[in-house]
C-alpha cells in the first residue's frame, strides 16, 4: 500500500501541471503588464515634471535595481524555506506602487513609487519560477516559456492599455490598473494553495526531491558557464532596454508619428517578443538549449544592424523580427543555468531575473544620459552591435550530450 502510494505522489510530480502553469502564466501577465505602464507613460511624466532623457533613465534605473538586487537573496531564501503565500504579498507591493505612481507629485515621488514596483517584482519572479518547475512535469524549457509568455505578453498589453486609458486622460488614470493588481492577489493566493499542497506531498516522499538530473562538469567550469551566460543576459537586456525605453522616442523623433502612434508600433515588438518566447524553451527541450542561445542572441545580429537605417515600415517589421528572435533566448538560458546548479531554482531564477532587470535599468540610465549627449538615433545605432557578443555562447558545454554519454556508462 505505502509502494503504491508513493508512486502515485511520484507520477503527480512526473506530470505537466498544465492548468497551474497558464495559471501562473496569467499572473505573471499581469504582473508585468502593470510594471510596462509606468515605461508606456515616460513620454506624459517627461513633459508633466519637465525630465531629461538622463532623468528617465533613473527612474527605469531605481525600478530595476529594487527589482534586481533583492531577487537573488529572496531565491536563495526561498530555497531553504519556501514561502508560497510572499506571491500574493509580492503583488500588494505592486499595488502600492502603482497607486503610489498615479498621485506621484514630483520627480522624487516617482523614484519612490517605482522602487515599491520593483520590490513586488523581486518577492514575485523567483517564486513564480519556482511554481513553473513544480508543475513541468519535466519539460522545463516548456514550462519556462508558457510562464515567461505571460510576461512578455503582459509587457505588450501593458504600453497598449496605456495609450487607451492613461495617455488621453492622464496621470491620474494609472490608478485604474490597481484592480488588475487586487485580481492577481486573489489568483496568487489560490496558486500558493497547490504550492503548499506540492511542497507537503514532497516532505511525506522525500524520494521526489531526489529527482534533479545532475552534470559532471567540474565547479570551475560550472562558474565559468554561469559568466558566459550573464554576459549573454547583459547584452540582450541592455539592448532591450534601447527598446523598452526609447523606441518610442526614437520614432516619435526620427519619423515625428504621435505618442499613440509610437505605442502601437512598441506593443507590435513587445508582442513579437512574447510570442518568439513561447517557442524558445519548448525548441531548447527538443534540439538542445545552446543551439537556441545561439540563434536567439547572435542570429539577431543582422537584423539590429540594419534597424537604424530603416523606413518607418521597415522599422517595424524589423522590430518584429529582433523581437521574435531575441526573446527566445532566456527561456533557453535560465532552464540551461538551472541545470549547471541542480537544486537551486530559487537562486538562479532570482539571479538570472535580477540580473535581467538590472542590465536593463543600467542600459536605460546608461542609454539615457548618451542619448542627452548624443541623439536618440546614434543610442540605436551603438546598440545594434550588441547581440554581435552571442558568438561566446561556442565556449558553453553541451550538457544534454554530457548526460546521454553518461546514461550510457
Amino acid at each position: 500500500m505505502k509502494t503504491t502510494t508513493i508512486n502515485n505522489s511520484k507520477q503527480l510530480a512526473q506530470q505537466t501541471v498544465f492548468s497551474i502553469l497558464f495559471t501562473i502564466s496569467f499572473t505573471h501577465f499581469i504582473n508585468d503588464m502593470l510594471q510596462a505602464v509606468v515605461p508606456a507613460v515616460y513620454p506624459i511624466i517627461k513633459d508633466k515634471f519637465h525630465l531629461t532623457f538622463t532623468e528617465i533613465g533613473l527612474i527605469t534605473l531605481t525600478y530595476q535595481l529594487t527589482a534586481s538586487i533583492l531577487q537573488p537573496f529572496i531565491g536563495f531564501y526561498t530555497d531553504k524555506k519556501p514561502r508560497p503565500y510572499s506571491l500574493a504579498i509580492a503583488m500588494v507591493f505592486t499595488l502600492l506602487g502603482l497607486a503610489a505612481v498615479a498621485v506621484a507629485s514630483s520627480f522624487v515621488n516617482i523614484l519612490l513609487a517605482v522602487s515599491l514596483i520593483g520590490v513586488g517584482s523581486s518577492i514575485f519572479h523567483p517564486e513564480a519560477s519556482r511554481v513553473a518547475h513544480m508543475a513541468s512535469g519535466g519539460k522545463r524549457g516548456l514550462a519556462q516559456s508558457i510562464f515567461q509568455l505571460g510576461g512578455n505578453a503582459g509587457s505588450a498589453i501593458g504600453p497598449l492599455l496605456a495609450a487607451i486609458i492613461v495617455v488621453p486622460y492622464g496621470q491620474f488614470n494609472i490608478i485604474w490598473f490597481c484592480l488588475a493588481a487586487a485580481v492577481g492577489i486573489l489568483i496568487l493566493s489560490g496558486v500558493a494553495k497547490w504550492y503548499q499542497e506540492h511542497l507537503n506531498l514532497k516532505a511525506k516522499n522525500k524520494s521526489l526531491g531526489a529527482e534533479e538530473k545532475h552534470h559532471s562538469l567540474s565547479k570551475q567550469k560550472v562558474i565559468f558557464s554561469l559568466g558566459i551566460l550573464l554576459v549573454l543576459i547583459f547584452s540582450k537586456y541592455f539592448y532591450m532596454a534601447s527598446m523598452t525605453s526609447y523606441y518610442t522616442f526614437y520614432l516619435i523623433d526620427k519619423f515625428h508619428v504621435s505618442v499613440q502612434e509610437s505605442q502601437i508600433y512598441l506593443f507590435a515588438f513587445l508582442g513579437a517578443v512574447a510570442a518568439g518566447t513561447l517557442f524558445g524553451g519548448a525548441l531548447g527541450d527538443r534540439f538542445g538549449r545552446k543551439y537556441i542561445i545561439w540563434i536567439s542572441i547572435l542570429g539577431v545580429a543582422p537584423f539590429t544592424l540594419l534597424l537604424p537605417y530603416a523606413s518607418l515600415f521597415w522599422t517595424g517589421i524589423l522590430s518584429v523580427i529582433i523581437g521574435l528572435i531575441i526573446s527566445s533566448a532566456f527561456s533557453a538560458i535560465l532552464v540551461y543555468a538551472t541545470e549547471l546548479v541542480p537544486g537551486k531554482v530559487g537562486l538562479i531564477a532570482g539571479l538570472f531575473f535580477g540580473l535581467a532587470f538590472g542590465m536593463g535599468g543600467l542600459g536605460s540610465a546608461i542609454l539615457g544620459k548618451l542619448a542627452d549627449s548624443t541623439s536618440i538615433e546614434y543610442v540605436f545605432k551603438v546598440c545594434a552591435f550588441l547581440p554581435l557578443i552571442g558568438v561566446l555562447t561556442s565556449f558553453l558545454p553541451n550538457i544534454e550530450g554530457k548526460r546521454k554519454a553518461s546514461a550510457e556508462d
